[in-house]
């Protein structure tokens, strides 16, 4: 890619998963149409187990502005999987292109260079108009997240399970990265956002290329090993601890503490403080509302959330018990309440009680909570649950007084008004209180020492 300077060469590859379909178009100097048949992958008449494209020998008809070398073209490329800005993109990608037949489907895989791959995840993740410092600071964790992938990857873990309690009564796992089978990383959010070159932006390429350039080779340092540097949009103002969100274990780069330049620890773990929190806008990094600012973090597909730091979520019980079923495929009856059992320090919800007239269960970790309770992704789980015996017309809400109905003795809630904070896991980086930070004059060191502590710079390459 624009990576062609003092470093070029220097690569170790990876493969990306970029999409699944029965029927693939792409172009990799002309137009390809790829699809599958009896297990074997068809171009042009020919069936093969595998289609192998090289850009070494094949130059490639697309080649956006200001960026160097060759690419490829894949057209109807679905993004955010799942979440509310679903859609489908064409999308130009550096490197080799692979195909192979999968469960029915044509699988197209990116071959490519770590470094070539990481400029086009922060063009991904972030706009133009983002900060340098910040952009610096995106890399770095992005290379370390990836390296520390490979390096989990790679190791052989006994009795290595994301369940933690499947029984009737209780449902609690966490959502990782588990390995993928044909490929080492996807290209959503599930891993780290890849869309490719940013097409027809000169500027953004040439931006990202000189952030890959000054942080070559830099990762994240603690105790012998790459960090595991995870990232979030926005924690809400409270940084959550790695343990509540998946293993439970203590990471010690990856801890509490308020996103806000004291740096105090904060404890949310309690309702009442946790409550306290969520409904009122304590002083933040990410609690903001410049558009310049935000402009710097939110894709144009992200700016669709137009709250982030503090929201607020409506149900109506009927609403949300086809939710639950759509999602769990269980059904709970009417809802009759949503008990937070236990919460991390940041307040997030970790072990969350829904009562229903059939069935009650406790789910968790958070990510089961958020898919749980949303037909995309709920923003994050640290929320408050108000209950709504409204029978007004027009549905939810406070009355004129500003109050939520209270319940009345043995009535059923007429629905469920979730108010919370932030969007995501609330672990390690919050993107858009670096931004600030970035904004605020503090350099991509610094950035990394507040939101991963006790870690330390280290060029590995």
């Amino acid at each position: 890619m624009g990576t062609s300077g003092t470093h070029s060469g220097k690569q170790r590859t990876i493969s990306v998963g970029i999409l699944s379909a029965p029927r693939v178009e792409f172009c990799f100097g002309r137009d390809y149409v790829a699809t599958e048949h009896d297990g074997l992958v068809v171009i042009d008449g020919e069936a093969r187990e595998e289609w192998y494209f090289t850009a070494d020998v094949m130059s490639a008809s697309v080649n956006p502005s200001g960026a160097e070398g060759s690419f490829f073209t894949l057209k109807n490329v679905k993004i955010g999987k799942g979440f509310h800005w679903e859609r489908y993109q064409d999308q130009c990608f550096p490197g080799d292109l692979r195909l192979i037949a999968r469960e029915g489907c044509v699988v197209a895989i990116n071959v490519v260079g770590i470094e070539d791959y990481l400029q086009c995840v922060i063009a991904s993740e972030m706009s133009p108009t983002a900060g340098f410092e910040f952009l610096k600071a995106h890399a770095v964790i992005s290379r370390s997240w990836l390296l520390a992938q490979l390096d989990k990857r790679d190791e052989v873990r006994e009795g290595y399970s994301s369940v933690v309690c499947d029984t009737p009564d209780e449902l609690i796992r966490w959502q990782d990265r588990e390995d993928h089978e044909w490929f080492d990383f996807c290209a959503d959010d599930h891993c780290q956002r890849y869309q490719g070159i940013p097409q027809g932006n000169a500027a953004m390429i040439r931006k990202t290329n000189r952030v890959i350039e000054a942080t070559w080779g830099q990762v994240l340092w603690y105790d012998g090993r790459v960090c595991d540097a995870r990232f979030s949009k926005c924690c809400g103002g409270a940084l959550e601890e790695f343990k509540y969100c998946w293993e439970d274990k203590q990471v010690p780069y990856l801890k509490n503490a308020r996103d806000y330049k004291t740096q105090e620890t904060i404890d949310l773990r309690g309702e009442t403080a946790a409550r306290r929190w969520i409904l009122t806008h304590p002083r933040a990094f990410c609690n903001t509302r410049s558009k310049r600012l935000l402009g710097q973090v939110l894709k144009d597909y992200d700016s669709e959330t137009k709250d982030f730091y503090r929201w607020e979520v409506k149900y109506t019980a009927e609403d949300l018990r086809q939710i639950i079923l759509e999602r769990t495929g269980e059904d709970y009856g009417e809802i009759r309440d949503l008990i937070p059992l236990e919460r991390g320090v940041s307040g997030r919800i970790c072990r969350l009680k829904i009562v229903g007239s059939k069935k009650t269960r406790i789910i968790g970790k958070e990510l089961e909570i958020r898919r749980t309770l949303s037909r995309s992704h709920l923003y994050s789980s640290a929320f408050v649950v108000e209950r709504d015996f409204s029978t007004r017309p027009g549905g939810l809400g406070r009355n004129d007084t500003g109050v939520i109905p209270s319940e009345v003795e043995g009535s059923l809630p007429a629905g469920f008004i979730l108010c919370g904070a932030g969007w995501g896991h609330g672990v390690g980086l919050c993107q858009i209180g670096a931004a600030a930070m970035g904004a605020r004059g503090y350099d991509y060191r610094a950035i990394l020492q507040h939101y991963y502590p006790n870690s330390s710079l280290k060029n590995i390459y």
